[in-house]
């Protein structure tokens, strides 16, 4: 990888964690699903090729900045889905309560 190619990874990351928040605010959690294996993609390609690169100074501000967009955006999308996981674990821990009584008492 040159140092372009992993600016434009970065970059191209900052752009799906900002689709990301905007999925997570529409509640698609398909869309998030779909954008999130794109942004491990972009990961995957720069794992074993970024330690070679060597970034001047502004490239690296550059690249600081976008890592502080992906991690602005992470925060973000995580406050959008923990009430809506919340939600989720509550309903499934009820199921499960409503099974064991079912299993225990029979149904009604």
């Amino acid at each position: 990888m040159t140092n372009v190619e992993v600016l434009r990874a970065y970059a191209a990351m900052a752009a799906l964690s900002h689709k990301m928040v905007a999925a997570a605010a529409a509640a698609d959690w398909d869309g998030l699903e779909a954008l999130e294996a794109q942004v491990a993609e972009q990961v995957a390609a720069l794992r074993g090729n970024e330690a070679r690169v060597v970034l001047d100074a502004g490239e690296r501000q550059q690249k600081l900045d976008l890592i502080k967009q992906i991690l602005d955006d992470d925060r973000q999308v995580r406050d959008l889905t923990m009430p809506w996981m919340a939600q989720l674990s509550k309903l499934i821990n009820n199921t499960g309560t409503e099974r064991r009584l079912a299993a225990a008492y029979g149904a009604v």
